[in-house]
């Protein structure tokens, strides 16, 4: 089986600033710099963000390699912490200055289109230590400083530009389950933290619509999506999907597309008493700057069936997922390394849904991928990772991506996570999901075998599906 995606599609791979870039020359420090400083033992084998994947000295080698795997896109992002000199101001650091500069250059030099995103978890710390972070509508407009500067200096050669990064994972990880500092367990925070964060990317795309002199300049934000699915058909298990639904997926989406946020979660937050505060003028804000393109993260679905005890029965502080329960279907395919579920099919559930309701705005897969851990194992004789795991994951997500856009849903590019193995927060480099392997020790990389794979399907624009990879899923 063949499909064929059209010539001008995005074939890329994403990372972020704080992921790969390292800690050289940074004149701030992000809530991860400063979580490792204070608690090293967090992370996975010790392994902080100081080198990262050196990409801070080793960038025009890596982009080369990025190239010759067939990359026509990638996705990063700018460091607020090292942009910016002084927080309050909004003051330029220069050698921020001077190696964004360079880094967007030698990107178009090779024939790939650097994909800016402004956000990516990287808060600078002080804010946090001064303001509460995101809790504080202050930081809010001093993002809004970072964003101006950004597009200021690069928005002759950056076409798309993206305000946050999987805003859900700040809400979740530093505010409800306790897996990004400061570690926090306060619902009502949270819920001011999302409402906050939204405000944030619409004033800042209200600047850029004011600054931008790009005729080809669009901005957008990139969720992570994750289908809701019931584990039966009974009314409590469908009620349980649904609710996760609306806070996991409709808490930013809504907005960032149709100007408001929905009023069934709204009536909810309220009922329960952990609305967030706002003001008229800041909805307004909201309802008309509005995105134009969607970034989509996927990796696994999420199932739920109705809560083990009644919502109203907990004696605790608020939380989202009093309303259901996750659930473990029995006989899912699973990537063990991560423990998550596989499911590609939940790609073209995400296309369908984004045609159907959400005015099928122009989108692309934004991250997708396979995190392995101890990749060692797959070494051949010539020292390339032997990663068929992984050239099958993308051809069914593939797959399910070319069915939805078969069928009218507007999508224009996939990309994975990511072109070079990277650190990946408390996990560092437990699991590895690069195109390109790293030896963190020597920063000595080299390309896999999907890597190689590809290239060819980016420059043919054309998946091809195996006998065997077809009667896997199909």
């Amino acid at each position: 089986m063949i499909k064929e995606f059209p010539k001008d599609f995005w074939w890329g791979a994403a990372t972020s600033g704080p992921q790969s870039e390292g800690r050289f020359n940074k004149q701030h420090a992000n809530v991860f710099d400063y979580w490792y400083e204070i608690e090293p033992e967090a992370f996975y084998n010790q392994v902080g963000p100081d080198t990262a994947s050196n990409f801070y000295n080793s960038f025009r080698e890596d982009i080369q390699m990025m190239k010759e795997i067939g990359l026509n896109s990638v996705r990063t992002s700018i460091q607020w912490t090292r942009l910016i000199d002084d927080l309050e101001e909004g003051s330029l650091n220069e050698d921020g200055v001077r190696f964004y500069n360079d880094v967007i250059n030698e990107f178009i030099k090779n024939d790939i289109k650097p994909i800016i995103n402004l956000c990516h978890f990287d808060l600078p710390v002080e804010l946090y230590h001064k303001y509460g972070g995101w809790e504080s509508k202050h930081v809010v407009d001093l993002f809004v400083k970072f964003a101006e500067q950004s597009f200021t200096l690069f928005g002759d050669r950056i076409e798309d530009w993206f305000t946050f990064n999987e805003p859900m994972v700040i809400v979740d990880g530093e505010y409800l389950y306790q897996f990004h500092y400061p570690n926090i367990v306060d619902g009502k925070k949270a819920v001011q933290v999302a409402y906050n964060i939204t405000l944030a990317s619409a004033k800042a795309i209200a600047r850029f619509k004011e600054i931008n002199t790009n005729p080809a300049g669009r901005i957008g934000i990139i969720l992570n999506l994750t289908p809701s699915y019931p584990a039966t058909d009974s009314p409590a298990d469908k009620a349980a999907a649904h609710f996760a639904d609306l806070w996991s997926n409709g808490l930013f989406l809504d907005p960032s597309i149709k100007g408001s946020f929905n009023p069934e979660l709204i009536d909810v937050l309220t009922k329960d008493g952990v609305l967030w505060e706002s003001t008229t003028e800041e909805l307004a804000i909201i309802e008309q700057n509005t995105i134009d393109v969607l970034g989509v993260n996927f990796y696994h679905p999420n199932r739920f069936q109705e809560p083990s005890i009644s919502p109203n029965s907990l004696t605790v502080d608020w939380m989202p997922h009093k309303y259901y329960h996750h659930y473990d279907m029995p006989g899912r395919r699973m990537n063990v390394d991560k423990g998550w579920e596989i499911y590609p099919k939940a790609l073209y559930d995400i296309a369908i849904n984004i045609r159907d309701n959400y005015q099928n705005i122009p989108w692309f897969v934004s991250e997708n991928g396979m995190g392995v851990s101890r990749e060692e194992r797959y070494l051949d004789d010539k020292g390339i990772i032997q990663d068929d795991y992984r050239i099958q994951f993308i051809s069914e997500h593939l797959y399910w991506i070319h069915q939805g856009m078969e069928e009218g849903s507007n999508c224009f590019g996939y990309h994975l996570w990511t072109p070079i193995d990277c650190w990946s927060w408390k996990n560092a480099y437990r699991n590895r999901y690069g195109f390109i392997s790293n030896n963190i020790h020597t920063q000595v990389k080299t390309i896999k075998k999907s890597g190689h794979w590809f290239k060819e399907v980016a420059n043919n624009n054309k998946l091809e599906l195996s006998d065997d990879i077809e009667s896997n899923f199909l």
